[in-house]
């Protein structure tokens, strides 16, 4: 139940029946070595662009990856630690269900947003910059925007839609976080952010780790999402920050899997001790820092989402992480609720056909928005 609650709070691991242990070897189990070569983000956003937004005597400037061209726009939130690359897959899968289009941008201190004061995390401002980045999009007019969020992301849209920031606010979709158990959680979060690698050997790495510790469930998923969460560093393979047991997991499997031949002289590069001098990776943001706003992104979470007056559908990986007020809500009908079974946190990571099931039925269901041709089938 433990681990469970770290599920609410940021983009984390979910609990994974054998998950890798401390020392342990990471295998794949029989069977051809799965790819984790990172994909690009034009494969499924049609446009990525820099958003300036004034600050006092500055601009910030967020990172939008986009598509569609029609129809109301999903402005989509991305979880603590991850980028809005997580939302690549789902865009792709939503762009062919409904008439939409996608906006999702790089909260700050995240991905490739870069603002003024990246130690400002609180849940106010960050609402506040979803609202900048709507005006500097659309004007004074903007089209109909829902907006969907996950984790922390799910948070700042309940925070955003209850601040009025978005004027032509159609509807909101919070995905699996809940106040009670986010609050609960609070405690230990810390210790989970500890348990993670510090730095990856490679991008490559990253990817592997996140589907093989179960934080991302979908290997297409991670393969895109990853690159939003780390970035290079200067600083040596061998640092005491590199995790051990990961490492010398993901070699040991390399060497047996790549005997045919092939591999050889992949190795012998890495040897190299010219190799050895180049970047390691290590996460964009230290989410450990960023403790003393956490309490505001969740606490009064539940009665704000039911405050406000648009229709709302919460999607969650459990029906246990439901809390008082909500389960109060559900029964009156405040809300719709999907439950999506055999998924991790990262519920629109994990099963973005599901999600986006969801999101388009919810959608049409409220004439938001209508079918494409064909579907359903």
């Amino acid at each position: 139940m433990e681990k469970q609650l770290h599920l609410n709070m940021l983009a984390s691991r979910p609990p994974v029946p054998g998950g890798l242990q401390s020392g342990s070897k990471m295998r794949m189990g029989p069977g051809r070595k799965r790819d984790f070569s990172p994909l690009p983000w034009s494969q499924y956003f049609e446009v990525m662009e820099d958003v300036e937004v004034d600050n006092e005597n500055s601009k910030d400037t967020f990172r939008i990856y986009s598509s569609g061209s029609e129809g109301p726009v999903l402005l989509l939130l991305h979880g603590g630690g991850h980028s809005a690359l997580s939302w690549a897959v789902f865009t792709a899968v939503i762009c062919s269900r409904i008439h939409c289009r996608v906006v999702a941008m790089d909260l700050r201190a995240h991905g490739d947003t870069t603002v003024k004061n990246n130690e400002d995390l609180s849940a106010e401002t960050m609402a506040k910059d979803v609202g900048k980045v709507v005006e500097a999009l659309y004007g004074e007019a903007p089209p109909p925007i829902m907006i969907i969020g996950h984790s922390m992301g799910g948070a700042i849209a309940v925070h955003t839609a209850a601040a009025n920031h978005v004027p032509s606010l159609l509807g909101l979709c919070v995905i699996d976080v809940v106040e009670g158990t986010a609050m609960d959680a609070l405690n230990s979060m810390q210790n989970f952010l500890r348990s993670r690698p510090k730095t990856f050997k490679s991008v490559e790495n990253a990817i592997e780790w996140s589907v093989k510790s179960g934080q991302i469930r979908n290997i297409e998923s991670a393969r895109v999402s990853m690159v939003g969460q780390v970035k290079k560093c200067e600083e040596p393979l061998s640092s005491p920050g590199m995790s051990k047991s990961i490492t010398e997991g993901i070699i040991e499997e390399e060497e047996e899997e790549e005997e045919e031949g092939q591999s050889n002289h992949k190795r012998k590069k890495e040897d190299d001790p010219e190799v050895k001098k180049e970047s390691v990776y290590t996460w964009r943001i230290e989410l450990s820092k960023t403790e003393k706003y956490w309490e505001g992104w969740f606490k009064g979470l539940s009665s704000l989402f039911l405050s406000c007056s648009v229709p709302k559908l919460l999607l969650l990986a459990g029906v246990d992480r439901l809390d008082k007020d909500l389960t109060i809500g559900q029964m009156q009908g405040k809300f719709q609720m999907q439950v999506l079974p055999q998924c991790g946190h990262a519920v629109h990571e994990d099963a973005p056909d599901k999600v986006a099931d969801a999101l388009a039925t919810f959608m049409v269901r409220h004439k938001f928005t209508v079918f494409k041709e064909g579907f359903p089938w």
